[in-house]
């Protein structure tokens, strides 16, 4: 069904009520992604979607599975689930569930979202009425399988979003173990921005004939990012940091470390030096991190430090500025980070802060997308020799026990980095 030619939703003959919904949130044109998929969802077929964040892969997949469950007409037995969705993070999970909501205005349809880091007790007991839809992450899921909280005798449909970072993040065996737990007779989707090897596998375990769609290629970044690369040593990547935050104050920066302890100190440093500052990362309880993406989009964060756990579930229009304070081991995760800036059409900029030690990450990600990063800083080291590579287990700028400051672990930030004593190219002054 490839060119598919659907210029609005209601060509779809979508049930009234979802219509409805779409209309009263301003959605009437499909996105390419929603153009490929939707058609053979509605047909009944597996299907494996190649797409980046950011393309409406939730309508993609969540109109037409809405449309068949409003069709029912009866409420799900208890402690059963007709529509199983997993994704790897909590924050994409809420931003599944909280799109689907939308969608499902009006409707008598039942979403429930079961993540770590909440009430488990809470969540069974909302699982015993039984959900039309389950949004959940892998191991929180099979928490409440253990406890008989619910069954999947009873589900028919099976999406797995982001597919290629459950695999980054180890959660193929607890892949496995759902996967004997559902019904064969089940339509499957398969969602994914890249395509690694493993993906083979988890594709021949849970899909059936798939059909396969693709609107961009893997590693297609953004059309409307502005993309740059300033180097420096690691030492000094906070006081540049610092100085380009300076240059846009009150817009939305999102700002990507490799560490959870990383994240934290640079929160910490950035809340000092005058930044209405955040961070969110796996350290972080599910309450910490709800509250900190509400404030950060309504505006009351303006800078948020997050891990790659946030790259994708981040979906905040008003993000203008992306940091990669350290570059992603896995070159995917270039893409995912930046994809957080211009959503919704609207244009944004990256900005990557490379050390000599991670040229080798940096050539990585121009091979990948295809492209070299525009130098817009450090230009007299990027014929540099690389630092000694790091320790296992330690991220480059660590092999000497310094952070991110040149300080030791457990001690604060130098007073006169602090204030951006950095010889040249000082930083834009900034008022607490």
């Amino acid at each position: 069904m490839k060119g598919y030619t659907l210029t609005n939703f209601e060509a779809l003959e979508l049930h009234p009520t979802l219509l409805k919904a779409l209309e009263t949130n301003s959605l009437t044109t499909p996105t390419p992604i929603q153009v490929e998929a939707i058609p053979h969802v509605m047909s009944g077929s597996d299907l494996m979607g190649l797409a980046q964040t950011g393309t409406g892969k939730t309508a993609a997949f969540g109109l037409p599975l809405l449309h068949r469950l409003i069709q029912i007409g009866k409420a799900p037995q208890p402690r059963t689930v007709r529509a199983l969705i997993l994704a790897p993070t909590r924050e994409l999970v809420s931003q599944i569930a909280e799109n689907l909501g939308r969608f499902a205005q009006g409707s008598h349809i039942r979403i429930t979202v079961v993540v770590g880091g909440a009430s488990i007790n809470k969540q069974s007991e909302r699982l015993a009425r039984g959900t039309d839809v389950l949004v959940a992450t892998p191991g929180r899921l099979l928490d409440l399988l253990e406890r008989q909280a619910l069954t999947l005798a009873e589900t028919r449909y099976l999406v797995l979003d982001e597919a290629d970072q459950m695999l980054d993040l180890g959660f193929i065996h607890a892949l496995r173990r759902i996967a004997r737990l559902l019904p064969e007779k089940r339509q499957t989707l398969l969602f994914s921005a890249t395509m690694p090897k493993q993906m083979e596998e988890l594709a021949s375990t849970y899909l059936r004939d798939p059909v396969r769609v693709q609107v961009s290629p893997p590693g297609k970044t953004a059309d409307k990012i502005t993309q740059g690369v300033h180097f420096t040593p690691q030492g000094d990547k906070a006081t540049v940091l610092r100085g380009y935050l300076g240059e846009h104050s009150g817009e939305l920066a999102l700002v990507f470390s490799r560490t959870k302890h990383g994240a934290e100190k640079l929160m910490k440093l950035l809340d000092h030096w005058g930044f209405k500052a955040g961070s969110i990362h796996g350290n972080k309880s599910q309450g910490q991190r709800e509250r900190t993406l509400k404030a950060f989009r309504s505006g009351e964060i303006e800078v948020l430090v997050a891990t790659d756990v946030a790259a994708r579930g981040i979906d905040i229009p008003g993000v203008r500025h992306v940091y990669n304070y350290d570059l992603p081991n896995v070159p995917e995760n270039y893409v995912h980070r930046i994809g957080r800036t211009a959503r919704a059409g609207a244009s944004g900029r990256a900005v990557a802060l490379c050390s000599p030690a991670e040229f080798g990450e940096l050539r990585a990600i121009e091979k990948l997308i295809k492209s070299t990063l525009t130098i817009i800083g450090g230009e007299h080291m990027a014929t540099m020799q690389p630092e000694a590579a790091p320790k296992p287990g330690r991220r480059p700028g660590q092999g000497h026990g310094r952070g991110p400051q040149g300080a030791k672990p457990g001690q604060k930030p130098a007073r006169a980095k602090a204030h951006g004593a950095s010889g040249s190219g000082r930083p834009a002054r900034r008022s607490a």
